[in-house]
């Protein structure tokens, strides 16, 4: 069996001082980051990951995905605009440490990092099972969001998978707890 971490969104509009930032953002970074760190200067072998990856909110222009009046449902204030520092990987986080970072959202909302592009052009699910991938970690920001997201469609593709709770961080407690309870019965092992 083949394991990797995936890292959801740990990008500055999404920790504290941020567009939507989510409290314990910057610390959650800080942990991703010293153990993506390690991951990268040690190698797989001495790693509990094989791979390790990114993805990243990527808008250009999302349409209704970004409103003035935003109801925090389905539409949100700016985030994650290309070219602005809000987009980029929180400074904890080097680029350089991971395999691919998938980009999501250029036009339009995207939640999932399953619904993410590589600079190859290939997508998460078809990247992991071209390196014989089996089983997920998932964990970054936030939890009852995007990470929600991006472990449904995991397993929903077949992979076995965990989410990491103290490698995340949620919008709210009771949007959080209510997500791991879904995550459980959709079959994610939530650690």
């Amino acid at each position: 069996m083949t394991r990797a971490l995936i890292v959801v969104d740990v990008q500055n509009d999404f920790c504290e001082g941020g567009s939507l930032g989510v409290a314990g953002g910057a610390e959650v970074a800080r942990e991703i980051g010293a153990l993506v760190t390690q991951w990268a200067g040690s190698g797989s072998a001495a790693s509990a990951w094989d791979h390790v990856v990114a993805t990243k909110d990527h808008h250009v222009d999302p349409g209704a995905h970004w409103s003035s009046t935003p109801d925090f449902a389905t539409s949100w204030p700016v985030h994650c605009e290309v070219g602005t520092p809000g987009e980029e990987l929180h400074a904890a986080l080097d680029p350089a440490a991971f395999e691919a970072v998938f980009l999501k959202g250029e036009h339009e909302a995207a939640y999932s990092g399953f619904e993410g592009r590589a600079a190859d052009g290939s997508g998460l699910a078809d990247w992991l099972r071209a390196r014989e991938v089996s089983e997920v970690d998932v964990c970054g920001l936030a939890t009852d969001y995007c990470v929600r997201a991006t472990a449904l469609d995991a397993v929903a593709a077949g992979f076995t998978t965990r989410v990491l709770t103290e490698l995340s961080a949620g919008v709210a407690a009771e949007s959080t707890a209510a997500t791991l309870t879904e995550l459980e019965a959709a079959g994610v092992q939530v650690v």
